[in-house]
């Protein structure tokens, strides 16, 4: 059985950091899902690619044999890939743009607009990505450009320009007594000290410091955050915040998406606000997405804001 592509970039990541943890994180893929593909991996070849123990994890001498063929089928997939996004985006002008939930805003429109003034053949293709990933397809290629929320991990991958800075807001199911406590506060908020025993909805463990910034982890003062539920879209959101399953942070923009009938959202003293930006990988330099960028910067009536890396 012809092994697939996927499961060398698994076995690298791991030969990488000689840690299964930290190349899931890497990976945005859950711990048990790398180990099962690495195991799968080994008996397909039919030998032990990784010595494991409790504290450590070292290439076997097989696993040195394959590494640096590995190495070479990746970056030859990788070339062959950029080919094919360039060849299409030349034939067809096609630039797929990768989302979480739809950013509003009237960002969609107004991007579309500045792009093919310039571009008139562009064709800007929407793309939902999943929640556990927060490069939105931009870490795998599967996006050309995307909306993203900062901060991103792996920052120096990415250049990127942000196009809102909005407040963060706690979604809280009606009847909350915070609810009640903040209808008296001057400005009508909540702090979140008083928010820091309460059960919060939390995105999946792969998104990384994204995770972190909506559980608002620098916040806490080291505090660790009692993880209610994990939630993958606004539906879900909403659902758990309904049910009492946890309250939930998200920004202003966004707050139309999950409150409605037995939720309400009161904005918060004492966070950062939340930032929404577009963003694309630094090494791809292609006109349609420097266009797209260019558009962003444009609408945003500012200097981009860039990750450190070069370009």
């Amino acid at each position: 059985m012809d092994v697939h592509g996927r499961d060398l970039r698994y076995f690298v990541a791991v030969a990488d950091e000689l840690s299964f943890t930290r190349a899931a994180e890497h990976l945005f893929v859950s711990q048990p899902a790398l180990s099962k593909q690495i195991r799968m991996l080994e008996k397909q070849l039919d030998a032990e690619l990784f010595a494991r123990d409790r504290r450590t994890v070292r290439l076997t001498r097989t696993g040195e044999a394959l590494l640096p063929y590995a190495r070479e089928v990746l970056a030859a997939w990788d070339r062959a890939r950029a080919a094919v996004r360039a060849a299409r985006t030349a034939g067809q002008g096609v630039l797929t743009v990768g989302m979480s939930t739809s950013p509003g805003r009237g960002l969609l429109p107004a991007l579309r607009t500045r792009l093919t003034s310039r571009h008139p053949d562009a064709r800007p293709v929407l793309r939902q990505v999943n929640w556990a990933d927060p490069t939105t397809g931009l870490a795998d290629g599967s996006s050309d450009v995307a909306l993203v929320w900062l901060p991103l991990p792996d920052a120096d991958r990415y250049r990127y320009v942000v196009v809102a800075r909005e407040p963060r807001l706690v979604a809280l199911p009606a009847g909350h007594p915070l609810a009640e406590r903040a209808a008296a506060d001057p400005e009508g908020k909540v702090d979140f000290t008083d928010l820091m025993d309460e059960p919060f909805l939390a995105l999946p463990p792969e998104a990384g410091p994204l995770r972190d910034h909506w559980l608002a982890l620098d916040a806490r003062d080291g505090r660790p955050p009692r993880v209610g539920a994990v939630v993958t879209s606004a539906e879900e959101t909403h659902e758990a915040v309904a049910n009492g399953q946890g309250v939930a942070l998200l920004a202003t923009g966004n707050a139309p998406l999950v409150v409605r009938d037995d939720v309400l959202a009161l904005p918060v003293r004492g966070i950062s606000p939340a930032r929404l930006a577009v963003a694309a990988r630094h090494d791809d330099r292609r006109p349609l997405v420097l266009a797209y960028l260019d558009a962003a910067r444009t609408m945003a009536g500012a200097t981009a804001e860039r990750s450190p890396g070069p370009g």
